[in-house]
């Protein structure tokens, strides 16, 4: 397995990663038993806010603050850009379809552009109603969040299209979203978003009944103190490839395990000494889970401490991610 390093996440049949925000993307051989190799490096001139696989695992792509995408060849090292935008490049997702290949990319320029890697030109361009803030990609569906809490949900079939456009379940700004699959189908279904006020919203796309569609409260202070609770972001939500439960993470510097279908809390973790940043599971089985700790800003420069460095936690997770026996 291979794992990449540092502070945004997804993941592929090969493996999982991260991008660093010390403007390089670094790549790791994981054994059986947990040790890590490191293997390679590559750089862009900003920082790096997002990586995505290749269908096949040969290629990773990334998105910068430099206004740039790549594509990095793994197998002969070699890293060549192949997207442009007017802002920071915040999302990037390949999308492998029964008759195409492209990679999506999402900016603060308010644009959303489909790259043929071979073309220095984008395919497709559509004008977003705002800064995109993030994404997800389950072919043959995409869904994208952006400033002032809207979401827009686009048909992948053929040419992009938008299929609906929605406001944010949630009150404040949203800060990840991630689709999630039917077991017996795995066609994409709906979609997890999570925001800055600790809450995330289950939100089926065509529900069969309204109350299908929930907001959950999660990463937020275990006691009230003077009426006042701490309420922290939830930064990024994963789904079990096989059990269909979740895990997110947050500014509260903890992991939680979710049953969406029995609505119930599998598990929270303890605290660590720095937020949690991204996370995902290796596919296709999801024996592991992997979570980045790393500061978030959220306390401002005058909680950064520059003896506390990032890390990446890779977690044996199979067993305890299964379904609650409970019923919603």
């Amino acid at each position: 397995m291979s794992i990449f390093g540092g502070s945004s996440s997804s993941s592929a049949a090969s493996g999982n990663f991260n991008a660093m925000k010390d403007i390089e993307v670094r790549c790791w051989e994981v054994h059986q038993s947990g040790q890590t190799v490191p293997k390679a490096q590559q750089t862009h001139t900003g920082p790096v806010l997002t990586c995505d696989w290749s269908d096949d695992g040969t290629k990773v792509f990334t998105g910068s603050c430099d206004k740039t995408a790549k594509m990095w060849d793994l197998n002969s090292n070699q890293s060549i850009q192949i997207a442009q935008h007017d802002a920071a490049v915040k999302t990037v997702h390949w999308i492998k379809a029964p008759n195409y290949s492209c990679l999506m990319t999402g900016s603060w320029d308010k644009t959303l552009k489909f790259w043929d890697t071979r073309s220095p030109n984008p395919i497709d361009t559509i004008q977003l109603p705002e800064r995109c803030y993030c994404a997800d990609v389950v072919f043959p569906m995409a869904v994208v969040g952006t400033a002032n809490r809207e979401l827009l949900i686009y048909q992948l079939d053929n040419r992009p299209q938008e299929f609906s456009r929605i406001e944010s379940p949630l009150k404040f700004q949203h800060r990840c979203v991630t689709i999630f699959t039917d077991k017996k189908t795995n066609a994409p279904t709906g979609f997890a978003l999570g925001s800055i006020e600790g809450r995330v919203a289950i939100h089926y796309v065509n529900p069969t009944n309204p109350k299908d569609n929930f907001t959950f409260k999660c990463h937020r202070s275990n006691g009230v103190v003077n009426g006042m609770q701490d309420i922290f972001a939830v930064n990024d939500i994963a789904f079990h490839p096989e059990h269909g439960t979740l895990a997110t993470v947050g500014s509260d510097s903890r992991f939680s395990f979710w049953d969406k279908d029995a609505r119930t809390k599998i598990k929270t973790s303890e605290q660590f000494d720095q937020p949690l940043t991204s996370c995902d599971f290796n596919k296709p089985r999801g024996e592991v889970f992997a979570y980045a700790t790393s500061y978030d800003w959220s306390k401002g420069h005058e909680g950064y401490d520059p003896q506390k460095k990032p890390h990446i936690f890779l977690r044996s997770c199979y067993d305890e991610l299964k379904p609650s026996n409970k019923k919603s």
